[in-house]
């Protein structure tokens, strides 16, 4: 694996850009100029985990519901960690592991800035 602008590995960068879900992957966004593996899975964790924030405050409003807002709050937290888990795991074993929608969307824009 090679290093990166942040002086990390490539695989420990890229579970990074997931740890603090589209944070993380800004922070990693703006940090990492050239290496595309850092940058398609920062551009990732942007994509991805900031549609689920927007998406969990809707599921927020449903959770007042009794019984039925309770089952689908907690079935949508439980789908956000597999996710979470799932990206952060394919990060570190080196693969550009894309999930639909979003990795399209970051593949599509993870072009290298060439800020040296």
């Amino acid at each position: 694996m090679a290093k990166t602008a942040t002086g990390l590995q490539e695989n420990v960068a890229g579970l990074l850009c997931y740890v603090a879900w589209w944070i993380s992957g800004l922070v990693f966004f703006l940090l990492e100029p050239d290496n595309k593996f850092v940058r398609f899975h920062a551009l990732q964790s942007i994509i991805a985990f900031g549609a689920l924030t927007l998406a969990g405050i809707v599921v927020g409003w449903i959770t007042w519901i009794p019984f039925i807002g309770w089952i689908i709050g907690a079935a949508f937290w439980i789908l956000c960690i597999v996710v979470w888990i799932i990206c952060m795991v394919r990060a570190w074993q080196g693969q550009m592991f894309k999930l639909p929608w979003a990795g399209n969307l970051a593949e599509k824009y993870m072009q290298p800035t060439g800020k040296k």
